[in-house]
């Protein structure tokens, strides 16, 4: 038990990412923005930008000491909830496209509040399971409390709405129950009373129902609800084994929508194929095996759930990308970590890459 440098693979994995997504951000979003805002390299500033300012702030969390998130890990959480309430204030929370996620700072970008609201719950969680580990086998002691935490945070999130986010931060707590040891019955029951209630979400609000429908037969609204997923095939199925070469999608030109953010791999497939796609799915994989790793040498049972909880967040958001722009699964509007252009998502991804690289310090072996 021994305080040493942090995990080389971790930092080469993002870093590598971060510098594929602004390569990508660039030339999917150049034509758009050059339209729109008269200068083609508009979103590529503003990605340089942030990704500059989130490096600042993985290296800032890397050197802090992640055993004092155990005493301010209530008040974190406490923050976090009361920002997602602000932001379905009208008049504080800001609404794009009938979704209200973020809060308006004036002259600032605004705030993505559910990007805080990931990260806190992971360090929450983990404290919470971590004090409570022998009752966490216990239903009524130690599951109960926990998904009560969870209920509010996911309730607040989908009532943006924003099912693709409450998804994945249910879906992270849930792999992180299962790591402090709670029993597989007691979690395939609630996962299996989980299915009803999120279809029941799904036929009740039409835009999701929508989605679900075009998922199943795209070909059915290739104008309407199918549009994206049909275009977003068409952009992967043009990359072939090597692509059309960087800058020369033909899908960015307007058939493609939100090219610089939930469709971005879309555009990487076109340009860089088969050898692009895979290179980048590798580097999740390599991030997910060696996150687990710092899991399983971390010094304490905190430190542990909270490396869990954060390489869980970031691969599972990957895979909820992938799937989606491959048409595994109905569209979810969510971001491909470190790649998708993004100020909120982009800092705080990085802020919990921070955490995880701080708990690899402490590791045992």
């Amino acid at each position: 038990m021994y305080k040493k440098a942090p995990d080389f693979i971790i930092f080469f994995v993002v870093v590598t990412l971060l510098c594929i997504g602004v390569v990508m951000v660039f030339s999917s979003t150049s034509i758009s923005s050059s339209q729109k805002y008269n200068d083609s390299f508009y979103f590529l500033k503003r990605q340089l930008m942030w990704s500059i300012i989130g490096i600042g702030v993985m290296i800032f969390f890397m050197r802090f000491d992640y055993h004092q998130y155990i005493k301010w890990a209530p008040k974190i959480l406490l923050g976090s909830v009361a920002l997602l309430i602000m932001v379905l204030i009208p008049g504080i929370g800001k609404s794009v496209k009938g979704s209200s996620r973020w809060i308006d700072l004036g002259p600032l970008p605004p705030l993505q509040v559910s990007e805080i609201a990931k990260v806190s719950m992971v360090i929450y969680m983990s404290r919470f399971l971590a004090l409570k580990n022998k009752e966490v086998k216990d239903f009524w002691k130690g599951l109960v409390p926990a998904l009560f935490i969870l209920g509010i945070v996911f309730g607040l999130i989908l009532m943006e709405p924003d099912l693709g986010t409450a998804v994945t931060i249910g879906g992270t707590v849930f792999v992180m129950l299962l790591a402090s040891g709670a029993r597989w019955i007691h979690l395939i029951g609630l996962g299996s009373l989980s299915i009803p209630a999120v279809f029941y979400m799904i036929i009740t609000a039409p835009y999701r129902l929508k989605r679900l429908l075009s998922f199943l037969d795209p070909w059915k609204d290739p104008l309407g609800s199918g549009f994206h997923i049909i275009q977003s095939l068409y952009a992967l199925g043009s990359g072939g084994l090597f692509g059309l070469g960087l800058g020369r999608s033909r899908q960015k030109f307007f058939y493609l929508p939100e090219p610089g953010t939930d469709f971005i791999f879309s555009v990487l497939g076109e340009e860089l194929g088969f050898i692009g796609t895979s290179t980048v799915i590798l580097l999740y994989f390599v991030f997910a095996w060696r996150g687990l790793q710092i899991a399983l040498q971390a010094e304490d049972l905190f430190g542990c759930l909270i490396a869990v909880g954060i390489t869980t967040m970031i691969t599972l958001q990957a895979m909820v990308n992938l799937a989606v722009v491959s048409g595994s699964m109905p569209v979810t509007g969510i971001t491909l970590p470190f790649i998708s252009y993004g100020g909120s998502s982009l800092v705080f991804m990085l802020a919990g890459v921070g955490i995880l690289l701080n708990v690899s310090r402490f590791t045992i072996n």
